[in-house]
């Protein structure tokens, strides 16, 4: 393992486990309310292609119907009517993505990473793209920023799938490989620090986004 790495499991475990606890009242009110809606069950956990492509299960609070999982869709616009009305509240404020501190702490995934695929979306990689499957998937990166509406994106489209691929997919693979190559303990905190400026609606997010990946792209 190199420093890098080393120093980035440490802040994954150490961030995660305090994050966890932190937001220990939060989760609770979140599961309550989940549960009180329909009845139905707290977590969903989606299968995902982690390192090494090796699958593992992603955990998200429900934030569809029971059951809209076996529809399989991979992209859920903003409109889509399994969407709850709490489920709705979670996504607009990230507080869906919570459970995945778990999966840090496993060592499913880090903190900053490329988002981990489905095993559909996986298996059609190119053989650049597989590279991503070589580290550590994340709960956040550039595109994850950059495409924190993409829900909003496809909004009203008649295929959701088809606007993903043709809207999305290329911009955030581009940003995905562009952190596989020039990945590095600075940048992940740059990464931390921009999530959290998104999260707080800061309007200068995307300009400061733009400059960073400008300028870690110029680097040799």
């Amino acid at each position: 393992m190199t420093g890098y790495e080393a120093a980035k499991r440490a802040t994954d475990v150490v961030v995660s486990t305090a994050a966890l606890i932190a937001a220990a009242p939060l989760g609770a009110a979140v599961a309550w309310r989940i549960h009180r809606d329909d009845g139905g069950p707290v977590i969903f956990r989606g299968v995902r292609v982690g390192r090494g492509g090796h699958t593992f299960h992603m955990l998200k609070f429900r934030t569809m119907a029971v059951g809209a999982d076996q529809l399989g869709l991979f992209v859920t616009p903003g409109d889509d009517p399994s969407l709850t009305d709490t489920g709705r509240f979670l996504r607009r404020w990230k507080l869906d993505e919570l459970p995945q501190l778990v999966n840090v702490l496993r060592g499913e995934m880090s903190l900053v990473g490329p988002r981990p695929p489905t095993v559909w979306d996986a298996d059609h990689y190119t053989d650049q793209e597989r590279h991503l499957l070589d580290v550590r998937p994340g709960i956040t990166d550039w595109s994850s920023i950059r495409y924190r509406t993409q829900d909003i994106l496809i909004e009203g489209r008649a295929d959701p799938h088809s606007a993903y691929f043709e809207l999305i997919r290329p911009g955030k693979m581009d940003l995905a490989l562009a952190y596989l190559r020039h990945r590095s303990y600075v940048v992940d905190l740059g990464i931390l620090g921009l999530t959290a400026l998104a999260l707080l609606r800061y309007p200068r997010t995307d300009e400061l986004l733009q400059r960073m990946v400008t300028s870690v792209r110029a680097r040799v």
